[in-house]
């Protein structure tokens, strides 16, 4: 088990975007219209993926990463029922946080990019202070 990670190194995250992947799921039925395109929050989820497999190596078993952080543009739609993927690149540390350089592309090339941030908590910790937080 490696105890860092080398800055430059990258992992992956595939899929075919399918209808609930698509802009036009989000809406709640009050009128909202997206259209059937692939959502950027969608998007934003696959960079995320990407960037947690490269952290894995990393996790106890009582540990989890998460995203803290995100700054992305959304550059190209992409149709439904398309091949989508998304690489991460990590840069570096920013204090206790994983720095990541995030991309998407589609079947037509680049559609996403931007930065992401990461960190490692324990997932005992994490679940007692979401159920504090919203208890009070």
């Amino acid at each position: 088990m490696s105890l860092q990670l080398e800055i430059g190194e990258t992992a992956e995250f595939s899929m075919i975007a399918a209808d609930a992947d698509m802009a036009s799921a989000l809406g709640d039925g009050s009128g909202d219209r997206f259209p059937e395109v692939f959502a950027t929050s969608r998007m934003i989820a696959i960079m995320e993926l990407a960037a947690a497999r490269i952290m894995k190596k990393l996790l106890t078993p009582d540990q989890l990463s998460v995203g803290v952080g995100v700054n992305i543009m959304h550059l190209a739609a992409t149709p439904n029922h398309t091949a989508v993927s998304a690489k991460a690149t990590f840069l570096g540390m920013e204090g206790k946080l994983y720095k990541f350089k995030i991309e998407a592309f589609d079947t037509g090339g680049l559609i996403g990019k931007g930065e992401h941030t990461r960190a490692i908590i324990e997932f005992d910790r994490l679940i007692a202070s979401a159920a504090k937080r919203v208890s009070s």
